[in-house]
């Protein structure tokens, strides 16, 4: 987490502060009063990659609220909303997880709540003084990636239907000059397991970009990656906002030669690179 302190004439700073965590598990936040003296407006930016993060963030806002700071503006960055895949009951019985991490933000009552390519309108609708960053924008940040696109030189892979409104919006943006091509996969209801991987469109030949908002283990992109090879695609790439990366990079060696993403989830020093996959990541 880092807090950011804007004084009136704009200027910023980094406050550093005390956080660890006690053994019986409970978080703990200590700022020094005096760090805060000319703040106008304070950032929080919060990486969610577990759930103790959270909880600094809810203790952080307390304490500087605590500083008699309520009238100085707290605006949010948490570029990966947490739970944003739980965004609806699909088995009774399970709990709609992006509804209790958005009352739990909106508890807060921040100033400004910004979200980095929310996984489906849901979050936005569910949040207060929200501002969701689109992929597009993110998009932007690479300029050979976001030169190849305005050429027409990557034709666009849309992973399932669920994506392929947001890769209809990527093409529609650079002018409609990348192709887009829908893929489809038939699930196991039972386990998740992939069954099959269709691709609808031809390939052959093509430098090929699957987009997509978020990637964990990557057993999607891996699979329609063998299906994109196997009918003749020259090269496949692949565009996620929030690379989780839960089993590396390895798994993608041999499949997809550039990874294109951001540290909303971890940093590039955290992975073990591999010599067969380029990782290119915009920071915060």
């Amino acid at each position: 987490m880092k807090i950011i302190s804007f004084d009136g004439a704009g200027n910023t700073k980094e406050v550093a502060y005390e956080a660890f965590t006690f053994s019986g598990g409970e978080e703990h936040i200590r700022f020094e009063p005096s760090d805060f003296a000319q703040s106008e407006k304070i950032q929080v930016i919060v990486r969610a990659s577990d759930a103790s993060q959270i909880m600094r963030l809810f203790l952080a806002v307390d304490a500087l609220k605590r500083l008699r700071m309520e009238r100085t503006s707290i605006e949010l960055l948490l570029p990966y909303f947490p739970y944003a895949r739980q965004d609806r009951v699909c088995v009774a019985g399970e709990a709609l997880g992006a509804k209790v991490m958005a009352s739990l933000i909106n508890s807060l009552h921040l100033n400004q709540v910004t979200v980095w390519d929310a996984h489906s309108d849901v979050v936005p609708a569910l949040l207060d003084r929200v501002e969701n960053v689109s992929q597009v924008t993110l998009i932007e940040q690479f300029p050979a990636l976001r030169a190849q696109l305005s050429r027409g030189e990557l034709a666009l892979v849309s992973p399932d239907a669920g994506a392929s409104k947001k890769t209809i919006k990527i093409a529609e943006h650079f002018g409609g000059e990348p192709e887009v091509i829908q893929a489809q996969k038939v699930r196991d209801l039972k386990t998740g397991d992939i069954l099959q991987t269709q691709v609808l469109g031809e390939v052959r030949g093509k430098d090929v970009l699957i987009a997509d908002d978020i990637c964990d283990g990557g057993r999607t992109f891996t699979e329609l990656a063998k299906v994109l090879k196997a009918q003749g695609a020259k090269s496949v790439a692949l565009y996620v906002t929030h690379g989780i990366f839960s089993q590396g990079l390895a798994v993608f060696a041999g499949l997809i030669d550039t990874i294109y993403t951001t540290n909303s989830c971890r940093d590039k020093a955290d992975f073990i690179q591999h010599s067969d996959v380029q990782l290119e990541m915009i920071e915060l």
